[in-house]
Order: structure tokens, then sequence, then C-alpha cells
């Protein structure tokens, strides 16, 4: 039987979060769920603990230092250590650079590049001290191919990528993965609101898998053995050409 960890997942609201934390209850670990939509969140905890799983809900906006600190505090004073953290919160609101929506370009390097940040610094001392820890950060498979109308939010996941190694390299005693998946049924595509990206990207979307298949990856790289450190996982569906 696995170790129990507790795991922290952000952006747990929908999509890939929210199976990430359903599939490590269901493995046995306990997850500590955020996001800004809380009324979700509470839903969440109580499926889990339907099925005899464990999990307690924060709100959580990752754009906040102190919400992260907030969160993990409270987790270390109720379980005393943080074994795990998923930064998979994200934005994907898509438009050709042309367009000039600076805003939604703030909103993508804000929680895409500074979420993942802040999730890193909240859990970091923490881990570092107790020697032992596990950083998991979601990124995409535009951190390694970029497409028209996506430049901003690849960059942002390019990022997130060199971030992930950034740290890896620098660490002997801590874990880190990269969770790159492809297209994954979700509620990202929503965020658009330009209409050639929304167009392209219904056409994108054709083909795509479900959100668990990136939950049993993140759970696959939480149950290694400890001296084992599964750096990257792609994940994408079988007839995808992306």
């Amino acid at each position: 039987m696995p170790e129990t960890k507790i795991v922290l997942v952000t952006g747990a609201s929908s999509g890939i979060g929210e199976a990430v934390a359903q599939e490590l209850s269901r493995a046995g670990h306990v997850v500590v769920v955020g996001a800004r939509r809380t009324d979700r969140l509470h839903d969440l905890v109580s499926r889990i603990k339907a099925f005899g799983g464990v999990a307690r809900t924060h709100r959580l906006d990752v754009t906040s230092r102190d919400d992260f600190a907030r969160v993990v505090s409270a987790t270390l004073e109720e379980f005393g250590r943080v074994d795990v953290i998923v930064n998979n919160a994200g934005v994907m609101p898509l438009s050709p650079l042309r367009a000039l929506k600076v805003s939604e370009w703030d909103q993508m390097v804000d929680v895409n590049i500074k979420g993942v940040l802040n999730g890193i610094a909240a859990v970091l001392p923490h881990m570092e001290a107790r020697g032992t820890g596990h950083v998991i950060n979601v990124a995409s498979i535009g951190a390694h191919r970029v497409s028209p109308t996506a430049a901003v939010y690849c960059a942002t996941k390019y990022a997130v990528w060199a971030i992930s190694d950034g740290l890896r390299q620098e660490t002997d005693r801590l874990r880190v993965t990269v969770i790159s998946p492809g297209v994954v049924t979700s509620e990202l595509a929503d965020t658009i609101s330009d209409d050639t990206a929304r167009d392209a990207m219904k056409d994108f979307r054709r083909i795509a898998i479900g959100p668990d298949a990136i939950g049993r990856a993140v759970l696959y790289a939480i149950e290694q053995p400890s001296d084992v450190d599964v750096s990257e996982i792609i994940v994408r569906p079988t007839a995808s050409p992306h």
C-alpha cells in the first residue's frame, strides 16, 4: 500500500484539477483543494467524502501570495506537512497578437506563470526543511509547440516547463514533475473571447481525452519510489496529430 500523501491541488473546481483530486483521493491520498469557485469545491469534497476519501477545501486565488500562505498554513496546522503540490490552475484566452488583447496577456502571465511561482514559494521552505517533497506543475502540449493565436499562452507554458526544470536542477532532495496535457475535455476554452481563436479551437478540440487521464498521470508520478523522479509526462489523445 503506497504511503498516504497530503496533496494540495490548485484550480480544483473543474476539469483537470477536479479529476486529479478525485483520482488521488480514490487512491487513498488526502487532498486539499483550492480555487476561487468555492461552491464547486464544496460539491467536490462532498463527492470525495461519499466514497470514503479525505479532502479539505479552501478559497484560493493563485495570483495571491497571501491566499497561498493561508492555505499552506492551515494544511500544516491540521496535517503537519504538505507532501505534494499540484500547480494546475490556468487560463487560456487565445487570440492573435494583432488583436492586442493585452489585458488577457496579463491574465495569462499572472495565473499561468506567477500562479505557479506563488505555489512553489508557498511550499518550498517547508519541503526543504523536511528534506522531502514533490512539486508537480501542469504545463501543456503548448510548452512544446506554438500555434497561431496561442503565442502568449504557449509562452506561459514554456515558462512553466523552464521553471520546473530549473527547480529540478537546483535540488537533489525534492522531486519535480511537469505534466503536459494535449487536448483534454475542460472549460479552459470557455475563456476565449476572440472569434477567430474560438472557432479554431472548436476544430482543434474535436478529438479530446477526459481529464481523468491527467489525474492518472499525476498519481503515477506521485506513487513512484522516493528515489525516482518522473521529470515529465506528455499525455494526449491517441488520434490527435497535435
